[in-house]
């Protein structure tokens, strides 16, 4: 089912955290476009002021600045929610290596603080974001739930951690809470500037300027890039997901696998650009090959992601192009 199609409650209200993101702030689109209402909360430490102006006019969107990290600001933001999707987190693995104290108090005690605050204000359900990080050095492909490694950086701890409090809130106080294992998300508004900017953006822009690439080790790790519509597909879906499923990960991905190299000769292709690629050392952290099984979000919350790599890329291209 295309989750254009699935229906809430006529007056359901939506919480968005990190709603000035790349993520949160296409899932606040997505969930306007259905007719729903919006609360977003923001810091704007990492999101873009540009990724909320576009709503400040719309009727059914309301913006809060406030900072996960403060419970007050959580319960407030909570208050008559129905849903909660709760994106607000700092990513990157290298910059959690160097920033170890922050990652816990922002991505773990701050996840807390929204489950709590959601299970006060009687939310129906809460959706939060994980990360494929979580699987670690376990060298088995594909990546399946409960069968994780060892895990390779205080973000994939912060984003474990989240995931076994959300079990615990699901398990003692009766909160469905879904957590989704992002695996490389990719399109349309996603930053491509920054030291910890995403490869796909990153390169992109790059190109575009006519700038030389740096590829991170010898460009032969792979990933299951996955694009922006599959991500807002699951979150909506796990907000319309059974209790029978509630307390549990899902892998969130395409189920596909890009080599990084690959990936970037196919964007100087697609960009009608000759310029070949610096090579740097691996980065502290990473992880050489990802690639979900995605059959568990299949079955327990009817996830069918549409948009192929081939696909999503090229419109990924197409915005970039028009938005740089």
């Amino acid at each position: 089912m295309d989750y254009r199609q699935l229906v809430f409650p006529s007056n359901s209200l939506f919480l968005v955290t990190g709603a000035a993101g790349f993520i949160g702030s296409n899932l606040c689109e997505a969930i306007l476009s259905l007719g729903y209402r919006v609360r977003a909360l923001d810091d704007l430490s990492t999101g873009k002021q540009e990724n909320i102006d576009m709503f400040l006019s719309h009727p059914n969107y309301e913006f809060i600045k406030g900072d996960i990290k403060i419970l007050d600001t959580c319960m407030r933001a909570c208050q008559g929610v129905d849903y909660v999707l709760n994106q607000a987190a700092w990513g990157s693995v290298p910059r959690s290596i160097e920033m170890p104290l922050f990652y816990s108090l922002n991505n773990i005690q701050g996840t807390l603080n929204m489950l709590e605050a959601a299970r006060q204000n009687g939310v129906k359900k809460f959706v939060y974001a994980s990360s494929s990080s979580v699987y670690g050095d376990e060298p088995n492909l594909p990546k399946r739930e409960g069968v994780e490694g060892n895990l390779l950086s205080p973000y994939a701890v912060s984003k474990r951690c989240d995931e076994e409090w959300a079990k615990q809130y699901t398990r003692h106080y009766g909160l469905d809470t879904y957590g989704l294992r992002y695996f490389n998300v990719f399109g349309r508004r996603q930053d491509p500037d920054g030291a910890y900017a995403a490869v796909i953006p990153k390169f992109i822009k790059q190109l575009i300027n006519g700038e030389k690439c740096r590829i991170n080790g010898d460009g032969r790790q792979s990933r299951d890039f996955t694009y922006i519509e599959n991500v807002i597909e699951a979150n909506l879906k796990a907000c319309a997901a059974s209790h029978e499923a509630a307390g549990q990960a899902f892998n969130i991905a395409y189920g596909g696998r890009e080599y990084l190299i690959d990936i970037y000769y196919g964007l100087t292709k697609a960009l009608g650009v000759d310029v070949e690629p610096e090579f740097g050392p691996d980065r502290a952290g990473d992880i050489k090959h990802s690639n979900a099984d995605i059959s568990k979000a299949k079955t327990l919350l009817g996830y069918d992601p549409e948009w192929s790599f081939e696909r999503g890329i090229a419109a990924a291209i197409d915005w970039y192009k028009n938005n740089l």
